[in-house]
């Protein structure tokens, strides 16, 4: 993919700022996975997410001094990658992402979807 082909990122409700307030070496991270979404290829600290059903929505994860940080993206639509959610996982117990950020991330593919239909037309 050419930088002409590159797909641009849109930032879903608050994540941009969000994001901004990570520590540098996560916010790097983070920004070298999406870069290569961008690029249509796959950066190894993704994963998908489940409960989407598929390889639509995938999740960063960005360890750094001992925290978790992530990022949750889909490249369900074709012209844009669109960032959903980034967050600290602040939880010790189990791996899954807690009900609150799931329902957040739900929210968000929502408007996801139409922000892509309003950019079609």
């Amino acid at each position: 993919m050419t930088a002409a082909e590159e797909r641009p990122l849109i930032w879903v409700g608050s994540t941009r700022t969000d994001l901004r307030r990570f520590p540098r070496q996560v916010r790097r991270d983070i920004g070298q996975a999406l870069y290569a979404a961008q690029q249509g290829e796959t950066d190894p600290a993704t994963k998908p997410l489940k409960g989407f059903g598929g390889r639509s929505v995938v999740e960063i994860i960005a360890d750094h001094i001992g925290d978790t940080w992530r990022a949750v993206y889909t490249v369900r639509f074709a012209e844009a990658v669109y960032v959903l959610h980034v967050f600290q996982k602040k939880s010790k117990r189990g791996i899954g992402t807690p009900k609150r950020d799931m329902d957040l991330i739900h929210q968000r593919l929502t408007e996801a979807e139409r922000l892509h239909h309003e950019r079609q037309n």
